[in-house]
């Protein structure tokens, strides 16, 4: 399993329109094959700022599956005109698991 790990910054005033196209775009997403769950949560510190992580399967399902589909377009019509820089995805696997 992939953790993709992506802060979204959102122009001043948007949040609110953000979020309501996520509750759409999250649908996209979650049909893609290799997803696996996904979170989106905003941050108490920086208005504006929220972070996605979104579990998959393989690397490939995320860059070379999702990023390379149609989904991906109905996606970043949806939300990349809310951002206020684009966000940069970064990819984390687990080394330690606490119980």
């Amino acid at each position: 399993m992939i953790l993709e790990v992506v802060v979204l910054n959102i122009i001043d005033g948007q949040a609110p329109s953000f979020e309501k196209a996520f509750v759409v775009a999250e649908k996209i997403i979650a049909s893609a094959d290799g997803y696996i769950a996904h979170e989106l949560q905003k941050c108490i510190d920086v208005e504006n700022r929220y972070i996605l992580l979104v579990k998959w399967q393989t690397i490939e399902h995320h860059m070379d599956g999702f990023r390379n589909s149609s989904k991906y377009q109905e996606w970043k019509a949806l939300l990349h005109h809310f951002y206020s820089s684009f966000p940069t995805a970064e990819h984390y696997k687990n080394i330690l698991k606490c119980t």
